[in-house]
């Protein structure tokens, strides 16, 4: 089952910022290799983040989730920015993705800032 996951940071503040944006990306990717998760795409903007990944049947929607935001704001808030307010949203949402729509998401993903300097975000996929 492929699925793309969007969640958002705490009152949608700026705080996926340039310094630290392929470090929460690369702790998301390594959590969900460590679950057995393929990560197809990954990609946001400083106030939401989108995953679009394959996941195993014997893991559930809100398990991933959870621990993708939570190993990411582990490492920022102890690790990489300690003195620093850094915390994700509690809800988030998840789509479910056909095989043939892989490659058309996994592109908007991974275009994120584009999208949304332009405004052409699809207003279902964003929260």
């Amino acid at each position: 089952m492929y699925v793309h996951c969007v969640w958002g940071t705490w009152d949608r503040l700026p705080l996926v910022t340039p310094d630290i944006r392929d470090i929460v990306y690369a702790a998301i990717v390594g959590q969900c290799e460590q679950l057995g998760c393929t990560v197809i795409a990954i990609g946001g903007i400083e106030d939401h983040i989108h995953l679009l990944t394959g996941f195993p049947t014997t893991l559930t929607l809100s398990e991933l989730v959870r621990k993708a935001k939570g190993s990411s704001s582990h490492l920022i808030t102890h690790e990489i920015k300690p003195q620093e307010f850094f915390k994700w949203q509690g809800g988030y949402g998840v789509f479910t993705v056909s095989h043939n729509q892989i490659d058309t998401i996994a592109n908007y993903i991974r275009n994120q800032p584009q999208h949304h300097r332009e405004k052409t975000i699809f207003s279902t996929w964003e929260i």
